[in-house]
């Protein structure tokens, strides 16, 4: 047929084209002709499964070129909490003590050793002149001041105030001069029993207040029982006696109130002054203004009942400095009772701390590649909290799984840090940076790429 010799004209044309290609001779003109027709045809087949495999080949070079890879494997760790030791806090040598905190709300609480507040039996003993402060809160009581700045009204002595100088300097208790006749504020009077502890005034003032002693001790149990200060006992206004006792828990409440008292706070805090009459006085408390000591009273009838109610500022690091307010009876020394107090002082402060968990640049993990590249997940910056003795620090990080470029300083996630009430971040950022794989390793790693990987 006319369309078969065509086709084996075309045939041959090709084959000839590929013989010249190859180099390979033409089949001789005796050959069958049946047997140049199959060789013809054989050679079609084989041009045909090139050509094939040279489109396959195209369309695997763009699958491998252009395929999913597997998103880097990461391996990250949390670190492991730091762990502070418990703070030391002693409260006294000898005696009974107590302390009593505000501020720093949450510290003192998250610690799981809690902070000691007591020592010894807590029962009533010897106040001393710490009475004094009692004395001067009922004076107040009936006889108000109306303000912080105001000195209330002016108080003549008579020369019956007068022969109680006379009277306490034959019991070697402490006085300050007190002339007939000399007149003073209601406030320098406060001063002058409060600041020297001066035994004089304070029966004084109490019977200017209240007309009598036996008055002044009726409305003194009044405010003790209002106050809830139903363990302390007075039977007198100046803390002469032994029978004026009274306990840590209680002492605690009224240095509360002697504290939120202004005229009291103020005038407890003042190392000395000069008053009319009585001239120049000197605090009794020698600890005013060393760590912090504010307040409030001394008391002492010797014998190993040294006293001490006081009040303290500590800046700690907080937002408001730490009020401490405490007690020690029966120490055996005034030296050993400051040194004590002290102490305390000293623990409370040194108990806060700050905890570093974390710094700039802790490696957290690293993120690798079947294809080689590598980055690592590092702290972008410090990480630390402020607080109290052994409060458990938690750490925790939270990280994409997918980061959007594996570029260096790129985020990832954060890094908390938790104390009591404080807590502290840091970002996770990427060190490094994953390159993209080759076009070689794409070609040959073919079951590393979508949809095998």
């Amino acid at each position: 047929m006319v369309t078969d010799r065509a086709d084996d004209d075309e045939f041959a044309d090709f084959a000839e084209l590929l013989r010249a290609g190859r180099g390979e001779p033409d089949g001789g003109a005796g050959d069958d002709p049946r047997t140049r027709r199959a060789r013809r045809r054989r050679r079609i087949v084989a041009l045909v499964v090139v050509a094939v495999l040279l489109a396959a080949g195209g369309g695997y070079t763009a699958w491998a070129l252009t395929a999913s890879v597997a998103a880097p494997s990461a391996a990250l760790r949390t670190p492991a909490a730091p762990v502070s030791p418990v703070a030391e806090v002693p409260l006294a040598t000898s005696g009974t003590a107590a302390i009593g905190l505000t501020g720093a709300d949450g510290y003192f609480a998250a610690a799981s050793t809690p902070l000691a507040t007591t020592r010894g039996s807590g029962g009533a003993r010897v106040i001393g002149s710490i009475t004094k402060l009692i004395t001067a809160l009922v004076v107040l009581e009936a006889r108000p001041l109306k303000g912080p700045d105001d000195a209330g009204p002016r108080i003549t002595f008579s020369k019956a105030d007068h022969d109680l100088y006379d009277k306490y300097y034959v019991m070697n208790a402490t006085i300050a001069p007190m002339p007939t006749g000399v007149s003073m504020s209601e406030r320098d009077a406060l001063s002058a029993m409060l600041i020297p502890s001066a035994c004089n005034y304070a029966e004084a003032m109490a019977r200017w207040a209240y007309g009598s002693q036996g008055a002044f001790l009726v409305a003194a149990r009044r405010w003790l029982s209002a106050h809830g200060m139903t363990d302390t006992t007075i039977v007198e206004p100046t803390g002469v006696s032994h029978r004026n006792t009274s306990t840590p828990h209680d002492l605690l409440t009224l240095g509360g109130v002697a504290a939120a008292n202004p005229a009291i706070a103020a005038i407890a805090a003042t190392p000395a002054a000069t008053l009319p009459g009585a001239g120049a006085v000197y605090n009794t408390n020698g600890l005013l203004g060393r760590d912090g000591v504010t307040g409030l009273k001394t008391g002492n009838l010797g014998g190993g009942t040294y006293a001490l109610l006081y009040t303290a500022s500590l800046e700690v690091g907080v937002d408001e400095p730490v009020a401490v307010t405490g007690v020690i009876l029966g120490g055996d020394s005034r030296g050993e009772v400051d040194s004590d107090t002290l102490e305390t002082l000293e623990g409370i402060q040194a108990g806060f701390h700050t905890v570093d968990a974390a710094h700039a640049g802790d490696v957290l993990g690293t993120f690798t590649t079947p294809w080689g590249g590598s980055a690592q997940a590092v702290v972008g910056e410090d990480a630390s909290v402020l607080t109290w003795s052994d409060t458990p620090v938690s750490v925790s990080m939270t990280t994409t799984t997918t980061p959007a470029r594996y570029a260096d300083g790129e985020v990832i996630g954060t890094l908390t840090v938790t104390a009591g009430p404080q807590t502290a971040t840091a970002p996770i950022r990427i060190a490094g940076t994953i390159a993209q794989p080759t076009a070689w390793w794409r070609l040959t790693h073919p079951f590393e790429l979508a949809p095998f990987a």
